[in-house]
């Protein structure tokens, strides 16, 4: 898988966050190849950037104090671009966790490419035992109406542990608006492309128990 991706996807930076290279699918990357070769195969979200990763990498390098020297969580990493700012803006440790195995192999290689060291975790964290850290990051798990309710109440848990929590998000529909409190936007993109979209805007916001809606 590894040399899959360094043969056919392309390394860059990104357009909105230079401080990080990743490599991302083109048209030619060959992705159904991989999806023939393994029944198992899901969509590749990992291979495409999405604009709250995109947002909340740009807010933590930033703003690096908000992660400097505590323990991160990126949640539903993908790619793991939010996990690699962490790492870069000074976090002590950094654990990026997704359900699926082809994003954990393109999370270690991009941090190998970045130079950073980040522990992967496969599996949903929803269920089971709370995992301690200081923050969770999660960029754009809110595009599904199920998956939105179930990433809710994690993130409540994680409230109630005393763990900050920020959100990456274009403002999709299961967004839990009233529990947020907005604290940055970016001009896009979203999904798949590195060009700037105009009038797009990605944001970033904190999960709180009571905020007003944005």
């Amino acid at each position: 898988m590894r040399r899959f991706i360094r043969a056919n996807f392309s390394l860059g930076t990104v357009a909105t966050v230079p401080e990080i290279s990743l490599y991302t699918a083109g048209p030619r990357s060959g992705l159904w190849r991989l999806a023939e070769r393994d029944d198992a195969f899901g969509a590749p979200y990992w291979a495409h950037l999405w604009g709250g990763g995109l947002a909340l990498a740009r807010y933590v390098i930033d703003n690096p104090a908000l992660v400097s020297g505590r323990r991160v969580l990126d949640l539903g990493a993908g790619s793991g671009i939010v996990g690699i700012a962490a790492a870069k803006a000074g976090a002590s440790a950094v654990v990026a966790a997704d359900i699926d195995p082809y994003a954990i192999t393109a999370i270690e290689l991009n941090a190998e490419t970045n130079a950073v060291t980040i522990a992967t975790r496969l599996g949903d964290l929803s269920t089971g035992p709370l995992l301690d850290f200081d923050i969770v990051l999660v960029g754009d798990l809110f595009y599904d109406e199920a998956l939105a309710a179930k990433i809710t109440a994690l993130l409540d848990r994680c409230l109630a542990s005393g763990m900050l929590t920020l959100i990456g998000d274009p403002c999709r529909a299961y967004l839990p608006r009233s529990r947020l409190r907005l604290l940055a936007e970016y001009p896009g993109p979203d999904f798949s492309t590195l060009t700037l979209n105009e009038g797009r805007t990605n944001s970033v916001f904190l999960f709180d128990r009571d905020a007003p809606d944005q």
